[in-house]
């Protein structure tokens, strides 16, 4: 009842708050006092155009909570990447995975959203490079390279931007090609060697034609050892595979990538704008960081070669592990299957770097047919490949290892017409279209099967599985200004989804069925076909120039289809399409003459099929592991969010924001957590088998920023900044850990508070800035991520402890 209450209490306060902006912004002329630069000009918040509507509009006349920030404004935050970028964002999570799930992210807003890289499974939130949509979170923490803007637009946009949007939408906006004949370069140098180069040239060729090309180039050492065993334990009888300078082999959460993007532009007149766009990234770094929190297996098949147990003393600390990339040749030894017993075990092995190579290219044709048409046509192709080893214990103990491949390939197609009829009505008339095949090679070594204490089966398989997904959709969004200062804004999107997925388990030659997942191979898995409609409608008024109010339902939904890693045949289940729906009511101002700017949010979300993903599920085909995602049930979930911006004196920024989320399950699906059939229980001791909120969701969040820029005259400007940002704790698995048990102790996501500090110098025509940043200044130690295996049989219990104080200096020239 308690955090009933309080959920209600957050929710009241921001309905009283929003209602006393609104009277403070009716008042605020009366009282609004200007504040003056050396040239007579007022200082105001920042116009801010974004375009989540299809059309160019002023970030607060837009109905829609949406975060947005420019790339200068990045740069003075010294964020380097996409999830940099939405660390100031109330209830959004972009992380970087750990290193079971290579170059992937962890996305989610409002608690909606996806971890999972593999290519069956859709994320829950849209992400989009220059309004091409990226399907994928493998290769999504984007580098942000000669970036114009990043909107974030919270709350479901199936009407907006369609696919897979039903948490948000999170848009990656490129600097365009102007003819300009100017660019920049900058160089950074920091912690553990670390070096940045960026550079951007924007070139005219012909009056029509323009083009633009931009690079970046990282390097950096990483920050967890990685420790030969058997050479920093002699004693131990574990061989040693040769370790160098004091048994250390390499460092994990190194960085290591290229990439390049040019863009042509052809514009002949005010009718007629082609842009051409294409990019390559590659990546070669070792494995995310990780480290070893809980280890316990006394299965004698994941032993070391000399018959060491795996427990605790392959803990190495907070920065180190015993990573190894393959395990020993072995004889099985058998517990529930006496005929099993010896049967061999081939060794396994693989490279301890994570490689991904990924390009596209795309086209954007926009034509005016009039003065109040216009048709807009663009084309996408991508594709990406992403190879890395896992080895889930960290030590030389043979519990579970694999080799992963992911390749992918997506063409998109969307056309649009716009159409601006008179004074009154504003009209989007759309359709979208995308095909996408991806193969997930990956080669485990899985040897901790077992029931209770009896080892069942040694399980090694090769998985060579295709996927092929297709999207249609056709969608209309018409804005109607009835009467002054009213703006009623509606739209409906049809979406038909369809996945296909066949199963392959081969045993390791590659040709051979494998024996105990045989019945699987060639199988193809039963295709998901799904319909959906999404709508939204929205209204807003704008109570006076200051202020603006809006209220909103959208609707949402993320396409189902067939658990990927069926480790026995009853684990190969489909699963649905989840979906919500978003009532919303906000307040956007800029008050004090557009001093402050306080923009205000309250939702309540109808949550339905949640697709949950269970770690351990001995009721599909017994003990062993399990990775299965299923739609758990239904929930609601309410908050409150709001960011500002103050500019009280000449040369002072105040930027803040906040969040604040309650979730409760309505009901739970009991097949899903015990194995009962039945319909949707609302039995409380059903709800309590499942934890009180989905992975991905905070239930707190928030950050504050501020600088001032000092007019030093002939000088220059010297601007210090400070940033503070808190991300709240998450849960691990599924379901809920029994009090004191190694999931309960080791297996939660803490919440953390970081610092950042930044000073930067810029000449008089700030054409030369020097900067000095410190990120983690307190070098608080935090993860980002966890990996716990105890629910399926492993023992082990990982974390990906996030970066530590880092340190860099800055040099940035304009021409």
């Amino acid at each position: 009842m308690a955090k009933a209450s309080t959920g209600a209490s957050i929710a009241r306060l921001g309905l009283v708050v929003s209602a006393s902006a609104i009277a403070l912004g009716a008042a605020a002329p009366a009282f609004a006092q200007a504040t003056g630069d050396k040239d007579g000009s007022s200082v105001t918040t920042d116009e801010i155009i974004v375009t989540a509507q299809f059309y160019a509009q002023n970030l607060q006349d837009t109905p829609i909570a949406i975060t947005a920030m420019t790339g200068d404004t990045l740069e003075q935050r010294s964020a380097a990447s996409l999830s940099d970028a939405t660390s100031s964002a109330p209830s959004v999570l972009l992380r970087p995975q750990s290193a079971a799930f290579g170059d992937s992210v962890s996305a989610s807003i409002r608690g909606l959203g996806q971890s999972d890289f593999d290519p069956a499974m859709e994320p829950g939130v849209g992400i989009y490079i220059d309004d091409v949509y990226y399907p994928r979170l493998t290769g999504a923490n984007l580098d942000l390279m000669d970036v114009d803007r990043v909107e974030v637009l919270r709350g479901p946009q199936g009407t907006l931007t369609g696919k897979n949007a039903e948490g948000g939408a999170i848009k990656f906006f490129s600097k365009m090609p102007t003819g300009e004949n100017g660019g920049y370069l900058s160089a950074t140098y920091g912690s553990r060697n670390r070096i940045n180069l960026r550079g951007s040239a924007d070139f005219k060729l012909t009056d029509d034609l323009s083009g633009r090309i931009s690079g970046a180039y990282a390097s950096q050492e990483g920050y967890v050892n990685v420790y030969d065993y058997g050479c920093a334990h002699p004693s131990s009888g574990v061989p040693s595979t040769g370790g160098g300078s004091k048994c250390l082999k390499y460092k994990e959460g190194d960085v290591g990538y290229q990439a390049l993007r040019g863009m042509l532009r052809y514009n002949p007149d005010e009718k007629l704008d082609v842009l051409i766009s294409g990019d390559y990234t590659h990546s070669s770094h070792h494995n995310s960081a990780q480290v070893l929190l809980y280890a316990n297996n006394s299965n004698p098949n994941v032993a070391t070669a000399n018959g060491l147990p795996y427990d605790s003393r392959f803990i190495c600390g907070p920065w180190c592990n015993y990573d190894t990339t393959g395990q020993n040749a072995a004889s099985f030894v058998a517990g529930l299957i006496p005929a099993l017993d010896g049967f061999p075990m081939a060794a396994t092995s693989g490279s301890e770097l994570s490689v991904l190579t990924s390009w596209g290219v795309s086209g954007k044709i926009g034509y005016d047919l009039s003065d109040a048409v216009k048709l807009t046509s663009i084309t996408s192709y991508r594709e990406f490949e992403n190879s890395f080893s896992a080895d889930g214990d960290l030590s030389p103990a043979n519990v579970g290892f694999g080799n992963n491949n992911v390749t992918d390939w997506a063409f998109s197609q969307e056309l649009r017409l716009g159409a601006r009829l008179g004074d009154m009505i504003n009209a989007t008339l759309g359709g979208f279209y995308s095909d996408e095949k991806a193969v997930y090679y990956t080669l485990q070594d899985i040897r901790y099967v077992a029931a209770g204490p009896l080892p069942i089966f040694p399980l090694q398989f090769i998985g060579d599985d295709p996927i092929r997904t297709k999207s249609r959709a056709v969608y209309g969004n018409v804005e109607v200004t009835p009467a002054d200062n009213l703006t009623i804004n509606m739209g409906l999107r049809y979406t038909h989804d369809s996945k296909d997925y066949t199963f392959y388990r081969l045993s390791l030659d590659g040709v051979t069925p494998n024996p105990f997942l045989g019945a699987l191979n060639g199988v193809a898995a039963a295709p998901f076909r799904g319909n959906r409609l999404d709508y939204r409608v929205a209204l807003d008024y704008r109570f006076s120039p200051e202020v603006m109010a809006y209220a909103s339902i959208a609707t949402g939904y993320k396409a189902g289809g067939n658990g990927p890693r069926p480790f026995n045949a009853a684990q190969a289940l489909a699963f649905g399409p989840e979906k919500v729906t978003n009532y919303e009511v906000g307040v956007k101002t800029d008050l004090f003459d557009r001093k402050l700017r306080l923009n205000l949010d309250v939702f309540y979300l109808d949550f339905k099929d949640a697709q949950l993903t269970l770690l351990s599920c001995p009721q599909y085909g017994g003990p062993g592991p399990c990775a299965l995602p299923q739609n758990a049930g239904n929930a609601h979930s309410k908050g409150i969010e709001a960011e500002v911006f103050l500019s009280p004196v000449t040369g002072m920024q105040i930027d803040g924001s906040l969040s604040y989320q309650d979730w409760k399950w309505t009901c739970i699906n009991p097949q899903v957590v015990r194995g009962a059939a039945g319909a949707c229980s609302s039995d409380a001791a059903v709800l309590a088998l499942i934890e009180s909120r989905p992975p991905g969701m905070m239930k707190w969040k928030w950050s504050v920023g501020a600088q001032y820029q000092a007019d030093l005259g002939s000088a220059g400007w010297l601007t210090p900044r400070i940033d503070v940002a808190y991300q709240g704790s998450m849960i691990g698995n599924v379901l809920t850990p029994a009090a004191g048990s190694p999931s309960a102790l080791y297996g939660q996501l803490d919440g953390f508070t970081l610092a950042n500090a930044r000073l930067t110098w810029s000449n008089s025509a700030k054409d030369l800035d020097v900067a000095l940043e410190v990120t983690n200044l307190f070098d608080k130690y935090y993860y980002t991520a966890k990996f716990d295996l105890t629910g399926a049989g492993a023992g082990s219990i990982s974390g990906a402890p996030g970066r530590p104080r880092e340190w860099a200096v800055s040099i940035k020239k304009k021409f």
